[in-house]
């Protein structure tokens, strides 16, 4: 994509003939796959500003060009519902829950979502609103802190980020699986064509007399992907790249949002327990993964060695 003399990415014509065929591409493929959305068209022009706008820009989209990726093929994944290739697990997930985790409420076995949602209050509705906004802001920022940081640690906290979400994605479309919400509103028939649901999260943008989860849940990838919790993922990443970077007191914060958003997944009725703990096992898996290519694959360290050298 880009010419690199020494450290530095130039700009020539080749590189613009690329960046921009890439663009046009995206959007033609796009509309084929998803449909045309003005994401779309925000995602382009963030890319394409901080390309051409300076060196240092240019280097940082190119590094974020991995989280870019993920975007894309999690977007994409619209087109190819996992409930086509699997049958979607509801009432057996639901039924494991209750069995495993479930609390005895009056002589009635109720899911601790279940539990949880007769005892919500506005305090806590706040609360765990917040932390669950979270769990994308809070990889991304630190992602930005490793770029100007560190980069070789940089790339490795963003390969390992995709690298679980692709594992995460292995187990969407081996075992499709529907969110405790689901069950409140719609039983245990299924229904493909089902919209997603803020669920609990609702209650967070009635406090504050918005529409900010509405408009994320609108959006949606798949309503039939709740095992793992991918969001109960993340922070595992970041905490873990935090403690290896032994960034004191901050890791204490990313232990906090790690702990609210595990507790918010299951209070706000998105995820079971046993989603929380799939997604923490994914990521303590794909970090393991991560680390073993990196100690015995040539071509894993070639490639971050030629990619560190684009970005620094």
């Amino acid at each position: 994509m880009t010419n690199v003399s020494g450290n530095e990415v130039r700009i020539n014509a080749k590189s613009v003939s690329i960046v921009t065929g890439l663009s046009l591409a995206y959007l033609v493929l796009s509309y084929f796959m998803v449909g045309f959305k003005t994401d779309q068209l925000v995602l382009l022009g963030i890319f394409n500003v901080l390309f051409y706008a300076s060196v240092i820009t240019r280097k940082f989209i190119l590094g974020f060009t991995i989280f870019i990726v993920y975007w894309i093929i999690f977007d994409y994944m619209k087109a190819f519902p996992n409930y086509n290739y699997n049958d979607v697990a509801i009432g057996s997930l639901y039924g494991a829950e209750k069995s495993i985790f479930g609390i005895n409420v009056n002589g009635t076995i109720l899911t601790p979502n279940e539990y949880l949602r007769l005892r919500s209050t506005d305090i806590v509705d706040a609360i765990t609103g917040f932390f669950y906004l979270c769990w994308i802001p809070v990889p991304l920022g630190f992602a930005a802190y490793l770029f100007f940081k560190n980069k070789r640690q940089f790339l490795y906290f963003s390969l390992t980020f995709v690298l679980v979400n692709l594992l995460g994605f292995v187990v969407y479309y081996t075992y499709p699986a529907a969110p405790p919400w689901y069950v409140q509103f719609h039983g245990f028939n299924f229904h493909p064509l089902t919209q997603g649901n803020t669920a609990g999260l609702a209650r967070f943008d009635k406090l504050f007399n918005i529409t900010l989860f509405k408009s994320i849940y609108e959006k949606g990838s798949n309503v039939f992907a709740a095992m793992p919790s991918l969001h109960s993922s993340y922070p595992v990443i970041v905490l873990y790249y935090g403690i290896k970077n032994r960034l004191g007191l901050i890791n204490i914060f990313f232990g906090l949002v790690t702990v609210g958003i595990w507790f918010t997944a299951v209070y706000a009725s998105h995820h079971y327990v046993l989603d929380v703990l799939a997604g923490i096992l994914t990521a303590t898996l794909g970090i393991a993964l991560f680390n073993w290519l990196l100690r015995t694959s040539k071509k894993l360290q070639n490639f971050l060695s030629g990619y560190e050298a684009v970005i620094r």
